[in-house]
């Protein structure tokens, strides 16, 4: 009998910065899919941001190893960073069957990547060397969402049930570009870098404006 090779989640993205949302849905696909690992990926140049990332690349994968603390199962991999050219998932999820032979892996991402994953590289290689673990968040249509599976990736989607959180790196940004705080939007460490870096008011700073 064959041994069963590790159960590995891969969560990709920009991490521009890395928050909450984004520890959630990893901590989330962990227990729920049964994982015993959680590998988030810092795109070196995402293809489908043109303008790139906003942060230098390896400032992201710092304030993503910095957020992997918070949780023993997750883990920052710069296979992306590290590697030269645009940061293609079917060329991640190949890596990760080189270096972890047997392996069992799920490609984590939203209903809204979903939707778009046809238009990705090579889709079908992506599929093979993958299962999909896909959230479904409070407030979503579930049967909207089955459906979209049916067409995109049938048999190929594992649910990953979460809660609807409001936070996004647009957001963060956002608050960052205002002087405004983002303390309980990124987790601490993340915030400690993003503060060391310039790009946010000292934690204790002022107070809110009168």
């Amino acid at each position: 009998m064959t041994a069963r090779g590790p159960a590995i989640g891969v969560l990709g993205g920009s991490f521009d910065p890395p928050h909450l949302g984004h520890l959630l849905l990893a901590a989330e696909a962990w227990w729920q899919l049964g994982l015993d690992e959680v590998r988030l990926v810092p795109a070196a140049r995402p293809p489908h941001k043109p303008d790139g990332p906003t942060m230098d690349a390896a400032v992201r994968a710092r304030m993503v190893e910095r957020a992997c603390r918070e949780h023993p199962a997750l883990t920052c991999w710069r296979v992306e960073i590290d590697r030269e050219g645009p940061s293609y998932t079917a060329d991640t999820l190949d890596r990760l069957h080189e270096e972890a032979p047997g392996v069992r892996a799920w490609f984590l991402l939203g209903t809204d990547q979903l939707a778009g994953l046809p238009g990705w590289r090579d889709p079908e290689r992506i599929l093979a060397r993958a299962r999909l673990g896909v959230a479904l968040r409070d407030g979503e249509d579930p049967d909207a969402a089955r459906a979209l599976a049916e067409r995109v990736a049938p048999g190929r989607v594992d649910w990953v049930r979460m809660p609807a959180v409001g936070i996004s790196s647009t957001l963060v940004r956002a608050r960052l570009a205002a002087g405004e705080p983002v303390r309980f939007l990124v987790p601490p460490g993340v915030e400690e870098i993003l503060r060391q870096a310039g790009h946010c008011r000292d934690a204790l700073g002022a107070g809110p404006p009168t």
